[in-house]
């Protein structure tokens, strides 16, 4: 009989750490130019007037203003028509 457990034997027991996403600044609250509205796993949400996208699919705010929600027809690649949520800074 072995008198210890094998090593390795438990497989998870390993965690990443959190990466803090979704709405950050909801509709109505008052956005600085540069402030994080979104943050996503690609372009859930498509940015409007006055947001910008970073490299990792964030939406901030390139001026000052508030933050509206709305949607957007697209046509989808395969010729469907679908609805967008869309994120502006007025």
């Amino acid at each position: 009989m072995a008198h210890r457990k094998a090593g390795g034997s438990a497989k998870n027991l390993r965690d990443s750490n959190p990466k803090y996403l979704g709405t950050k600044l909801y509709d109505g609250q008052k956005a600085i130019s540069g402030s994080v509205i979104i943050r996503q796993r690609g372009t859930r949400i498509l940015p409007g007037k006055n947001v910008g996208t970073g490299k990792d699919h964030t939406l901030f705010a390139l001026k000052d203003g508030t933050v509206k929600f709305g949607t957007k027809r697209k046509v989808h690649f395969n010729g469907k028509t679908i609805l967008k949520k869309t994120v502006n800074v007025i």
